[in-house]
């Protein structure tokens, strides 16, 4: 008799583990931003439908980037209408926009959010063909790991001198001789084997001496991650000119956004 007890006790905690299993797996986890008020996105407030879903109040890009700062200007480039159609599972919206939910699920609950199990390469090929990648230092290598460099700024902060997007370029442009290559000195330093101008990274701008410009007034497209100064203060990597500068050095028009003559 206790042995049947003991079994059917065994068998409801069974049940009872199931079934607190498959709530959590239903409703546990929530999708993305379900928790929200729908009129913090959507034109039709809480009176949403799947034809009215697409109305937003402000481009996803603004409005991913309330919540993920700094995402888009390390990112695949998002808010255009593309060349080349992508596969119907990475849907374009009403306007014809590639957007932050072309590849992601907006109010998924898989992990990053991504629409189907494409990851790296093969996710960038479904767009790109291979030609795409063929002028790059390393194939595009880098770019095809993940369609965003960091968004964590806490990680930087962790990482000491050499801020963590300045980390992931040099792990394939460290190659000195090499014209893409560069040297980073003990004092952060960085050589640009093209000839490129010395420059240091790692350090807070303008804890460097000399005359520089107020940090409030250097153009938006000069970053500076956790205020440090870092490969991406000069380049874009997610540009079809892999590495292109932020702001043409014509006449030394780049130096001049950050330091006073």
């Amino acid at each position: 008799m206790a042995n049947f007890k003991r079994a059917g006790l065994a068998a409801l905690a069974v049940l009872l583990l199931g079934a607190v299993a498959w709530l959590y797996a239903a409703f546990g986890d929530g999708a993305h931003l379900m928790d929200k008020q729908c009129s913090h996105c959507h034109l039709a407030g809480q009176n949403v439908t799947p034809d009215k879903a697409g109305r937003l109040i402000g481009s996803q890009e603004m409005l991913c980037g309330i919540c993920h700062k700094d995402v888009k200007r390390m990112s695949h480039p998002s808010g255009f209408a593309p060349r080349v159609k992508p596969p119907a599972d990475l849907p374009l919206d009403w306007k014809g926009d590639m957007t932050c939910s072309t590849c992601h699920a907006v109010h998924g609950s898989t992990p990053g959010l991504m629409r189907d199990k494409r990851r790296g390469k093969a996710l960038c090929m479904a767009c790109h063909d291979a030609a795409f990648f063929s002028g790059m230092k390393d194939g595009g290598v880098s770019l095809q790991q993940s369609g965003h460099a960091i968004a964590d700024m806490a990680q930087i902060n962790r990482l000491g001198n050499v801020d963590a997007l300045s980390l992931q370029c040099l792990g394939c442009h460290n190659t000195e001789g090499d014209a893409a290559g560069v040297r980073v000195t003990a004092q952060g330093l960085v050589r640009h084997s093209s000839g490129g101008a010395n420059h240091p990274i790692g350090i807070n701008y303008p804890a460097m001496g000399g005359s520089f410009k107020a940090r409030s007034s250097l153009p938006k497209e000069i970053w500076l991650p956790a205020g440090k100064l870092s490969c991406v203060s000069c380049h874009e990597p997610y540009k079809k000119q892999h590495g292109q500068l932020v702001v043409t050095n014509s006449g030394s028009k780049l130096c001049l956004q950050c330091h006073s003559l």
